[in-house]
């Protein structure tokens, strides 16, 4: 049968090049509270991504909260949102006291349908929290001309595209602010990480306080803030990702070749990758049709007979979760509906093996 394979595993530099950065963290017992490496990271990850300014935080859950409370909105508003993602992006929504209002998305990339948007807003709206989904970019053209007509603020949840491109545009210029996860499964990772891209110096500081007790001194503390830094081990192993994050994608390009050259001989199996942008190869998510002879559970259970581990990504929707159910206004979700019951993402890692790519292929082909 052979060894386990997994949808994921965590990129890590060479053992020795980490040891050898975090040594100094012994003689100056600095090891959090915004430190050398801390302030190092955040330099470099603003050239990298080509943004103005951006906060490192513990997680990428607590970027996506703090960047939503940031901007103050009153307790009961209503963020339009998508249901197709990770529980966090909802979560947030919720935690801030503000109401999700769940809009569909498009079939060809899982990214929320600006065509849906529109007929859900309200005089209780503030804002619109797209996800690039994947690493698929939203359609941030069209939804930035409905936040303009209706005075929203857009706050991307940018998990999913850490590095991604838009016509040579850092992707998290787009939007009021844009929020990244470093978790150990990301493409990126610091281990536990996140990070909130702000447009602007004054927004960073909010993003300053809120994360850091609203402290501004020895004495002074002068807002009500949590406790989201990120540590400096974390910052460390961020940097030395950082370095190779080019290798990074460059293998993981590798497999999804293989996964795009397979799956086209295959009929019912569709990548749901959008090709058209400088992409990441984070993931990588199939359409499982009706077409293809088996559903999606039933596939999914074949992988993991042959001890191959992939992904419901995302099942249930959001919106569907126990927490959730008949808590919020339904929306007619029918396409997240669909694509909730049809898509696996596959395994995808720099050390993803010939070998184990190939197991992976014909279990997809073993009708």
């Amino acid at each position: 049968m052979g060894k386990p394979i997994y949808v994921t595993k965590s990129s890590m530099p060479p053992y020795e090049e980490y040891i050898e950065v975090i040594k100094p963290l012994w003689e100056t017992h600095w090891l959090t509270n915004m430190g050398k490496w801390h302030q190092k990271l955040e330099q470099k990850l603003s050239e990298y991504l080509d943004v103005p300014e951006i906060s490192l935080l513990v997680n990428g859950h607590m970027a996506l909260e703090l960047a939503i409370q940031s901007f103050q909105f009153p307790e009961g508003a209503e963020v339009i949102t998508t249901p197709f993602t990770f529980i966090s992006t909802t979560h947030a929504i919720v935690r801030n006291k503000l109401v999700p209002v769940f809009c569909d998305v498009k079939e060809s990339d899982g990214t929320i349908d600006p065509d849906k948007i529109e007929s859900l807003i309200t005089d209780k709206t503030v804002a619109i929290l797209p996800v690039h989904v994947y690493g698929n970019v939203c359609d941030v053209e069209s939804i930035k001309q409905i936040a303009d007509k209706y005075d929203l603020k857009i706050i991307y949840d940018a998990a999913h595209a850490f590095g991604v491109r838009h016509k040579d545009i850092g992707i998290g210029n787009y939007g009021d602010v844009s929020v990244f996860s470093f978790h150990a499964t990301k493409v990126f990772n610091t281990i536990e990480g996140g990070a909130v891209v702000c447009k602007n110096h004054e927004l960073y500081e909010k993003m300053y306080n809120l994360k850091n007790f609203g402290i501004r001194g020895e004495e002074e503390v002068s807002y009500i803030g949590a406790n989201a830094k990120m540590n400096e081990f974390c910052a460390v192993m961020g940097l030395c990702n950082l370095k190779r994050v080019g290798e990074t994608f460059a293998a993981r390009k590798r497999v999804y070749e293989r996964y795009n050259n397979a799956i086209a001989e295959i009929d019912g199996i569709v990548s749901l990758i959008n090709k058209g942008e400088e992409m990441n190869y984070s993931y990588y998510p199939v359409l499982v049709e009706d077409s293809y002879g088996c559903s999606r559970d039933e596939l999914y259970n074949r992988f993991k007979k042959q001890e191959i581990y992939v992904r419901k990504y995302f099942y249930p929707l959001t919106m569907d979760c126990d927490c959730y159910r008949d808590r919020y206004k339904k929306s007619c979700v029918e396409v997240a509906n669909y694509l909730a019951d049809r898509v696996l993402a596959l395994p995808i890692y720099e050390e993803l093996e010939d070998a184990d790519i190939k197991r992976v292929i014909e279990v997809i082909r073993s009708q």
